[in-house]
């Protein structure tokens, strides 16, 4: 996820099947909610996610997928804000230990949304606080893509782009 653009990867055991770069980024939820980052959101879950949607919803997605990997400091952030993450059974790569239900993931938005102010999101990074302030529009994107791609689990990741797909196609 960026500023303006979201891109998706699909993988099938270790071979990549399919790319997808959306229209939609971070920068475009904070340029259309600008209650966002107040004190505790003012803006809702459901009206941002609803402009996602309404974003992708000509983007074709499959419904069939195990899992979906979120990357570019997630786990981090999840761990912080205490998502309720448990041991990755899905597979044991080395690297991606946890996991959470679709159902915890919007549990753990909604804390972050409802129930810890900016000030506390910008307490937990103290050597870069202002990365929060695309932390709860960035919760949104993915959560539109599960929602449309039926994704019950989700993987939190501290790997970015470069780690996975760039390094798969040497």
């Amino acid at each position: 996820m960026g500023g303006k653009t979201t891109e998706l990867v699909t993988y099938k055991g270790k071979e990549i099947i399919g790319r997808k770069n959306l229209e939609i980024g971070v920068a475009d939820l904070l340029n259309n909610f600008d209650k966002v980052n107040e004190k505790y959101s003012g803006n809702t879950i459901e009206e941002m996610e609803k402009f996602v949607e309404e974003s992708i919803k000509d983007v074709k997605i499959d419904k069939d997928y195990d899992c979906a990997i979120f990357t570019g400091g997630e786990e981090r952030f999840e761990l912080l804000t205490k998502f309720n993450l448990v041991k990755n059974t899905l597979f044991d790569d080395g690297i991606h230990k946890y996991m959470v239900s679709i159902e915890d993931y919007i549990k753990g938005t909604e804390k972050v949304f409802y129930d810890i102010t900016l000030e506390e999101l910008y307490n937990l990074m103290p050597n870069n606080p202002k990365w929060m302030d695309g932390a709860r529009s960035g919760a949104i994107i993915p959560l539109a893509i599960f929602h449309k791609a039926n994704i019950k689990w989700i993987i939190p990741s501290d790997l970015n782009l470069i780690n996975g797909v760039i390094n798969d196609l040497k």
